[in-house]
């Protein structure tokens, strides 16, 4: 009887999961067929509207007249109209943007369309909402911590300490500057008072974090020779299937750090990794760094270690954005972020 009842089990999940997945691509037809919709709206405004001084008016009538002709059915006010019609006028000259719009919801392409300055960092915001699955909060957050920004200036040694099938994935777990603006602390505060808000804040800091990471625990605690050793916080990224160590640090990083989280990867691998995962990952999260010395530190480390720094409030300062990448490798690092070559 135990055995049918566990075969039953394992039948139960697979039929569970057989209509969960019939009603995701369910809703990702919707969602197309919805973005088609105001697509071809949008175009048909736009022609409409080409040369005709009575734009305003023309879209304010045909937003009476449809909700009168279709009564209770959302989507066709004067607001959203125009919307269509500018969703439509941008993106229909860029052919490499207009497959990826019918892949996340309409409310999500307007908050992009609107929020961000330019088509790059449209295309970062569009690929990462497929793919981390943002929510509308979750994606207005990620804007407004310039998400975009951070990803591009991150510090790691991953090109030469992972293996190249999960290089880009690395990259895209670590950010060069996180917020914590949740945390509520004064400038001048402790590791020990960092690590405490952190953990007593874990949702929002995972969020801040990014997509697939989980909580194990903070003062991890590991043993060799005799001695006992703790790492700050220790986290699990899902789709990297690795541990991530985290060493928290309130003052500028400096060379040595590197070496000590080293000596934590080599003995999370030897000790606590299971079989089955991937190497483990460091990063080291400091109020502040010099770039230089950060890029020095890491060139000759074997094991993968990326150098963040964490702040307070939300502005990325303008002295960062000169280490920007140009357009052209923008783009390179963007391509990466299609399903095909993460997964």
């Amino acid at each position: 009887m135990e055995t049918l009842d566990n075969n039953y089990k394992l039948f139960f999940t697979d039929v569970k999961e057989r209509i969960r997945k019939a009603q995701y691509e369910a809703l990702k037809k919707v969602n197309t067929e919805l973005i088609n919709l105001y697509w071809d709206i949008g175009k048909m405004i736009f022609d409409r509207l080409d040369g005709n001084k009575r734009g305003n008016s023309i879209v304010e009538n045909l937003a009476i007249e449809l909700q009168n002709e279709f009564p209770g059915l959302q989507g066709f006010s004067y607001r959203n109209l125009w919307y269509m019609k500018k969703f439509y006028s941008h993106y229909s000259t860029n052919l490499k943007l207009q497959p990826l719009v019918a892949e996340i919801s309409w409310t999500k392409n307007t908050i992009i369309l609107e929020k961000c300055k330019d088509d790059l960092e449209r295309e970062f915001y569009i690929k990462s909402t497929r793919k981390f699955g943002w929510t509308k909060n979750v994606l207005i957050h990620q804007i407004e911590n310039e998400t975009y920004e951070k990803y591009l200036l991150n510090q790691t040694n991953f090109d030469n300490a992972i293996t190249e099938k999960y290089t880009l994935q690395a990259k895209l777990a670590v950010k060069d500057e996180y917020t914590f603006d949740f945390l509520e602390l004064s400038d001048e505060h402790s590791e020990h008072e960092l690590e405490v808000k952190l953990v007593n804040n874990i949702r929002r800091f995972l969020t801040e974090m990014g997509g697939y990471f989980t909580f194990i625990g903070n003062q991890f605690r590991i043993e060799l020779g005799g001695e006992e050793f703790f790492i700050d916080l220790l986290l699990f990224h899902r789709q990297l299937k690795c541990l991530v160590a985290i060493e928290l640090k309130i003052g500028k990083f400096i060379p040595e750090f590197a070496g000590k989280m080293e000596f934590y990867l080599n003995v999370l691998n030897d000790k606590v990794k299971l079989s089955d995962e991937n190497p483990s990952i460091g990063i080291i999260l400091c109020k502040d760094k010099n770039r230089t010395i950060v890029e020095y530190a890491l060139k000759e480390k074997n094991q993968p270690i990326g150098v963040s720094t964490y702040k307070i409030s939300k502005t990325l300062p303008l002295s960062l954005k000169n280490y920007l990448p140009t357009p052209a490798e923008i783009i390179k690092r963007l391509d990466g972020l299609n399903d095909e070559e993460i997964h």
